[in-house]
C-alpha cells in the first residue's frame, strides 16, 4: 500500500529547505526556496532566518541565499568521510602525479554513489563530479565497483528499478548489468566507457576495510586516448590497495 507517512515537523520543513539547494541551483531567493521546498512563504521566511542565524544558510548582498559554511563544517565530521579521505589522499595524489588524469573516490549510500574526493587534471576530460555529489551507480566506474560488492539485498533493490541512461553506451538492461557486476567481481576492477558522456572512460577498483568494500577509487580519462583501458587497471588497483592498507591502520571508517 505505500510507505509510512512522515510527519510535517519543523525539522522536516527545515530539511526540505536545505534539500532545495542543488548543484544546478546553488543560490535562490526566498520565493524560489518557498516554491522548491513546497512551503508557505511565511514559514519559509521564518525558517530561513533561523537557518541563516545558525550558519546553515548565508545571504548575499543581492538578497539570495546559499548553503552556509557552518553546514559544511558539520558535514565534514561524517566519520566515513574523515578517515577515508585521510587515508586516501596520499594515494590519490600519487595516482594523479603519475597520470595527470581525473582521480575520484566515492562511497555507496543506500542506492546512490556519493563522491568523497576528486582531483581534477588540468588537461583531462571534463567530468561532472564533485565532492558531495550523488550519482547513479550503474553508469560510473566507482558505482559499478560498489554495486558489484554490495549486499545482495542492495543489488536486488537496485535491479528492481529502471536503469537510467545518459548515452547510447549506458547499461540499460538488467541482465547485462548482472553480467557486468559478476565480471567486476572476477577481474577485481571495473571499466565504464562512455556511459555518462561519450568522451569519458573510467577505470575503478575497490577499497577494503575488514574484508568489506567501503569505497571505490577511479581514474577518468579521455576515451580516445586510452583504447586499451585494462592498461590503466594495475595503477588504479595498486592505489586502491594502498588506501585499504591505510584504513587498516586507522579506526573503522
Amino acid at each position: 500500500m505505500g510507505g509510512a507517512v512522515v510527519a510535517d515537523t519543523v525539522t522536516s520543513r527545515a530539511l526540505r529547505i536545505l534539500g532545495a539547494f542543488t548543484a544546478s541551483q546553488p543560490s535562490m531567493s526566498l520565493s524560489q526556496i518557498s516554491r522548491c521546498a513546497l512551503l508557505p512563504l511565511s514559514t519559509t521566511h521564518r525558517l530561513v532566518a533561523e537557518l541563516t542565524a545558525w550558519g546553515a544558510l548565508e545571504r548575499d548582498p543581492a538578497g539570495t541565499y546559499r548553503i552556509g559554511l557552518r553546514l559544511w563544517e558539520v558535514a565534514a565530521l561524517a566519520p566515513r568521510g574523515i578517515g577515508l579521505r585521510d587515508a586516501a589522499l596520499p594515494y590519490l595524489e600519487d595516482l594523479y602525479e603519475a597520470t595527470h588524469e581525473n582521480v575520484q573516490l566515492a562511497v555507496l549510500d543506500d542506492l546512490e554513489v556519493v563522491y568523497v574526493e576528486r582531483i581534477r587534471g588540468r588537461d583531462a576530460v571534463p567530468v561532472l563530479t564533485r565532492p558531495g555529489l550523488r550519482f547513479t551507480p550503474h553508469a560510473t566506474g566507482v558505482g559499478l565497483v560498489l554495486l558489484a560488492h554490495a549486499d545482495p539485498e542492495v543489488q536486488e533493490r537496485y535491479l528492481a528499478d529502471r536503469l537510467r541512461t545518459f548515452t547510447a553506451k549506458t547499461i540499460g538492461d538488467h541482465r547485462q548489468l548482472r553480467s557486468v557486476l559478476a565480471e567486476i567481481r572476477r577481474k577485481g576492477y571495473a571499466v565504464s566507457d562512455g556511459q555518462v558522456t561519450l568522451d569519458a572512460l573510467s577505470v575503478a577498483a575497490p577499497v577494503y576495510h575488514d574484508d568489506a568494500v567501503v569505497a571505490a577509487l577511479s581514474l577518468v580519462v579521455h576515451a580516445d586516448r586510452f583504447p586499451a583501458p585494462s592498461g590503466l587497471a594495475p595503477a588504479v588497483i595498486a592505489a586502491a590497495r594502498g588506501i585499504s592498507r591505510g584504513l587498516a591502520r586507522l579506526s573503522p571508517p
